[in-house]
């Protein structure tokens, strides 16, 4: 039995957590299956995940192959099985897209030329330059129940709460990704048909724009704005309706009692800062939505500053949207080392699998699955297509070159790291499966229309006006300083959906003019009540259509100037006073002037002009800072530290670079997790709640590593109140721990009956026994 509740998955009322590798089956030789499931689970994964390829299942007479009958490889119930076999669950990713750098997607071809309709095109009529489809034609829809007619029932069949091991079944794969990054909105005669009858609804008869296909696909200026903004409003329904179509048809060929899963896609170019276009635009298919589950599909290479910052920002955001009881999962968590072709064109360092994983976990993602774990041979097309290779993958011959398990099963280099990462998180399960990150009295906001950016006519200088700020000023804000400065300065925090949710604390902010009336009440609302507001980017005075708005502006009693930029021979610095000073004086890419009628100035440009301001709103407090300025822990942190927040796990490291979080289970036990992404051992320093987390002596973390410490676990020896190395091992009378942060490991036991060590000491006080050991061995707890 599968249940999503309280943040956790449930597997037979067991709390989990699923760590999978991808393992394409249909590239890699039958007779190589297993050895490549024998693999993953030497690395220590309990599930096996797959796309399923309509493509590669489809003949090209029209009829489909599930059964091996044709080619062996297409047998898809002998690969589940096997996995069965070897204790792993399997996660089914039918499609109908499928992406997989497979061509069309993994649509077969002759659905374009059988049915023209369901393509698209996009501004101006101009065709589509991707293989998207309209997903609500009637024409492509028909053929998705067909192929789930043929696929479906070998997966209910394995359904985990029937006795077999399929746990979850994936609909779809990056709904809308294709058209956001062509910049080109499905817009068949279909869809636009559908998109006027909404807008008619929706607008209540006042609709701003003519309710013709011309006006949508060609928008005069003056309407450009609202239709930007209805265009991706109705999207959001119409992939919920997609959804709700595809989960029917899987439903009436019987699976169920297991989640739906929807892969949200959103990272680009190796940067993580427009995933929540993904999130907004697939928040209507999975939040709050009974059965459904949004995991997240992100590439962003090696763990740097900021990635890191990203990262953190994708796992806060996706929580935040989730409904009571949904945990944040991770459905293409990115393996190997960058190259998916042949090659040797990216090469990130091994430790960043370990690095980001262990990230995601600390912030209470439940289940990872590792894309792509093994590589393997993109086989021929059934029938050539004279596109300059002819098989079924755009990428060659070889795939996944540089994948954990390399095209020939053999071991590739980020395999050891891989491994070792599942291994300590399997050792930790018992304890990760059910903690949640404590935070700090701030919370991120999030803003989702200021992602709903993934559609703007080239040729509208309001759109484009309009995009290009929130762009610019959204999410972590400029140059990522506000949540790169509050993580590098110990703070420990989530996201609230500000569209949604009612606030509490302190909100942290990145806004640019752009913010629609209501998100602007709702934060004056919040400062009203006595909340604390840290606002990063421009004052807001235009609501998302980009017509005046200058609610939370009248609020502040702040007016602003246009920015000032940096340009050739010009560099704007900007200097501190009051609380925020001493800062040194700071270049800054622009600034913008402000005007306040009250409050404190406490940030100007060296000639005067006032660009932060503190002012007081109702009972609460807000914090406007008016500039790009660079990430600075102890500037973000005075702010916020003005508003009222501290930050609860205080940190000191000698080179910037070290994160770190705690988290805990309702019944008090605590983890702390700490994070060096720097190419330094790195000494740090930390306390919890005001009193020094371990001796006197710091922590040093070695280079590019992560570390799960007890902070207050429950073991079957004992209560483990500090451990200063991780734990490696646990069995009924003994616990191991690797290698200390420090001269030494230190760990202290509490309610134990007495313990000893081999090669240590135990010093006993009453109920808790201290044990220390030299350093450069893995020390070994067990009963006197």
């Amino acid at each position: 039995m599968i249940q999503i509740q309280d943040d956790q998955i449930l597997v037979d009322g067991q709390p989990r957590v699923v760590m999978a590798g991808e393992v394409h089956y249909f590239r890699v030789a039958r007779d190589e299956w297993e050895q490549r499931i024998l693999l993953l689970k030497e690395a220590g994964c309990n599930a096996v995940a797959s796309y399923i390829p309509w493509l590669w299942h489809e003949l090209p007479d029209g009829s489909i192959d599930v059964t091996g009958a044709t080619r062996p490889e297409r047998d898809v119930a002998v690969f589940i099985d096997l996995c069965a076999q070897h204790g792993l669950w399997f996660i089914a990713r039918p499609g109908p897209f499928i992406m997989a750098e497979l061509k069309n997607e993994g649509l077969p071809f002759r659905l374009y030329t059988e049915h023209a309709e369901i393509v698209p095109t996009g501004w101006d009529g101009r065709p589509a330059p991707s293989r998207t489809v309209d997903y609500l034609a009637p024409a492509y829809l028909a053929e998705c129940e067909r192929w789930f007619g043929a696929i479906l029932p070998i997966i209910a069949d394995r359904l985990q709460p029937h006795g077999g091991n399929v746990i979850a079944v994936q609909l779809d794969n990056e709904i809308g990704m294709l058209a956001w990054v062509t910049n080109s909105p499905d817009l068949t005669d279909h869809l636009v048909d559908d998109f006027l009858g909404w807008a008619q609804a929706s607008r209540a008869g006042t609709v701003p724009y003519p309710l013709t296909p011309e006006a949508i696909r060609s928008p005069k200026e003056e309407w450009a704005g609202p239709i930007r903004q209805d265009l991706a409003v109705f999207m959001r329904d119409r992939f919920r309706r997609y959804v709700e179509a595809l989960r029917a048809m899987a439903e009436a060929q019987g699976v169920v009692d297991v989640p739906f899963l929807i892969n949200i896609h959103g990272t680009e170019g190796g940067s993580g800062e427009p995933f929540p276009i993904g999130i907004s635009q697939l928040v209507e298919t999975y939040a709050a939505v009974p059965g459904m589950l949004g995991g997240s599909d992100h590439y962003m290479g090696d763990m740097t500053l900021n990635t890191t910052t990203d990262l953190y920002v994708i796992n806060a955001f996706m929580a935040a949207v989730n409904g009571p009881g949904q945990p944040t999962t991770s459905l293409e968590f990115e393996a190997g080392s960058g190259d998916y072709g042949g090659g040797v064109d990216n090469q990130y360092d091994p430790s960043t699998v370990e690095l980001k994983t262990r990230r995601s976990l600390a912030q209470g993602n439940r289940m990872i699955n590792y894309y792509l774990f093994a590589g393997g041979i993109n086989p021929p097309l059934e029938e050539a297509v004279g596109d300059g290779n002819d098989r079924i993958s755009f990428t060659g011959e070889r795939h996944g070159t540089a994948a954990p398990v390399g095209p020939e099963g053999q071991k590739g280099m980020t395999y050891a790291a891989t491994a070792r990462t599942v291994h300590a998180v399997r050792l930790h399960e018992r304890w990760l499966s059910r903690m949640v990150e404590d935070h700090d009295d701030v919370q991120l906001g999030l803003v989702l229309d200021s992602y709903a950016t993934e559609y703007h006519h080239p040729d509208s200088a309001v759109m484009t006006e309009v995009v290009d700020d929130l762009v610019r000023h959204r999410g972590a804000g400029p140059r990522r300083a506000l949540v790169r400065s509050m993580l590098l300065g110990g703070y420990r925090f989530g996201a609230v959906h500000l569209q949604r949710d009612e606030p509490t604390g302190v909100v942290a902010l990145a806004t640019g003019r752009h913010l629609s009336p209501e998100v602007q009440q709702g934060l004056v609302d919040h400062l009203t009540r006595g909340g604390g507001l840290l606002l990063l980017g421009r004052l807001p005075d235009r609501d998302l259509e980009g017509r005046p708005c200058t609610v939370l502006a009248d609020a502040l009693g702040v007016s602003g100037a246009e920015l000032t930029w940096a340009r050739d021979h010009y560099y704007p610095s900007v200097v501190a006073s009051g609380w925020a000073a001493p800062w040194p004086e700071t270049r800054v890419g622009w600034f913008q002037a402000l005007e306040h009628e009250r409050g404190d100035a406490v940030l100007h440009d060296v000639d005067g002009a006032v660009c932060g301001v503190d002012v007081e709103v109702g009972t609460g407090r807000a914090v406007l800072i008016a500039a790009e300025l660079p990430s600075d822990v102890a500037l973000f942190g005075r702010a916020l530290r003005r508003l009222g927040v501290s930050p609860g796990l205080e940190l000191s490291a000698e080179v910037p670079g070290i994160f770190a979080t705690t988290t805990s289970t309702p019944d008090g036990e605590r983890m702390l997790h700490l994070t060096n992404i720097t190419g330094h051992h790195n000494p740090v320093r930390l306390s919890l709640d005001g009193r020094p987390i371990g001796a006197d002596e710091p922590l040093v973390v070695p280079p590019r590593t992560s570390a799960f410490l007890a902070l207050g676990l429950d073991t079957p020896v004992g209560r483990v109140e500090w451990a200063n190395a991780e734990l490696t091992a646990i069995a009924d009378d003994a616990l191991e721990f690797g290698p200390p942060l420090g001269d030494g490991t230190t760990v202290v036991l509490h309610g134990a009956p007495d313990v000893g060590v081999e090669g240590g000491l135990v010093q006993r006080d009453g109920e808790r026994q201290t044990v220390t050991a030299p350093p450069g061995r893995t020390v070994r707890i067990t009963p006197a």
